[in-house]
């Protein structure tokens, strides 16, 4: 029974975390497998305000990255 657990910036659409879900999934099974239903994944949100990096809040934090849109 594998289990993912995936630590995610708050701020996506609940669309986003359903295809994010489905993928992961996809992927579990693709390489271990089990079938889907033996799979579990899920996504804990974190408010940018409660995490840092050096000790500096993300929310104060330069973007290190941008989130690319869906083609």
């Amino acid at each position: 029974m594998p289990e993912v657990t995936i630590y995610l910036a708050a701020g996506r659409t609940a669309e986003q975390k359903r295809g994010l879900l489905k993928d992961v999934t996809k992927a579990v099974v693709a390489n271990t497998g089990v079938v889907p239903d033996l799979v579990t994944v899920q996504i804990i949100e974190t408010s940018p305000e409660f995490k840092s990096k050096g000790g500096i809040p993300y929310s104060e934090r330069a973007p290190a990255l941008t989130v690319r849109e869906a083609e």
